[in-house]
């Protein structure tokens, strides 16, 4: 399991996306939550995605394949302030067009930092999930920052906003650092490609 991991391509034009039909596993949260760093850590790779520490560097679907059985696709991150508004429109559209428009979404990580309350644009993300009917599940991120007493409040703070979600299902703290969830997050997708028939 996860023995290949290659980067596909980068697409900024959904006329481009990868013609090999396989499901996909989305990353989505707003820019500098750590996605890169997860997707190295999750496949225990240094240098699969490129980590930046400049928020808003990753400005394309970047689409990874995995074990030739998935795409691991990792969005634009949303609402970095200091995009233009134009720029910012786009990646908007091109993220809200590819929920859309995709059909292959097997399940999406909605990666929010577990030391902040989730924002307005984690919740029209979330709405955009639950209208689209995706499987989802949210990811607490940079878990190894908080204090043994803070994770019973991030838990909290994430409920109220999405009461949907439970501890252990499909809420879990995650941290590159520490390898927090890292275990938990590869037996979802053993359960979901690496189960057998």
């Amino acid at each position: 399991m996860f023995e290949n991991q290659e980067f596909v391509k980068s697409v900024y034009n959904l006329k481009d996306l990868p013609e090999k039909n396989l499901p996909d596993v989305v990353l989505c949260g707003r820019s500098n939550v750590g996605k890169s760093s997860f997707i190295n850590s999750l496949f225990n790779r240094k240098n699969l995605a490129k980590t930046s520490s400049t928020p808003g560097k990753t400005r394309s679907i970047n689409y990874y394949l995995i074990d030739n059985k998935f795409y691991l696709v990792d969005l634009p991150g949303y609402g970095y302030a200091k995009s233009s508004k134009k720029e910012r429109e786009f990646w908007a559209k091109l993220i809200e067009d590819y929920i859309k428009v995709s059909g292959n979404i097997k399940i999406c990580f909605h990666l929010i930092d577990s030391r902040h309350k989730p924002t307005d644009l984690d919740r029209q993300l979330n709405d955009l999930l639950k209208y689209e009917g995706i499987s989802y599940l949210v990811l607490l991120n940079k878990a190894d920052k908080l204090k043994q007493s803070e994770f019973i409040s991030s838990t909290k703070t994430a409920v109220q906003v999405f009461p949907e979600l439970k501890l252990g299902n499909n809420l879990f703290f995650y941290s590159a650092i520490k390898n927090i969830g890292r275990k938990e997050i590869h037996q979802r997708l053993a359960k979901l490609f690496y189960a057998e028939p």
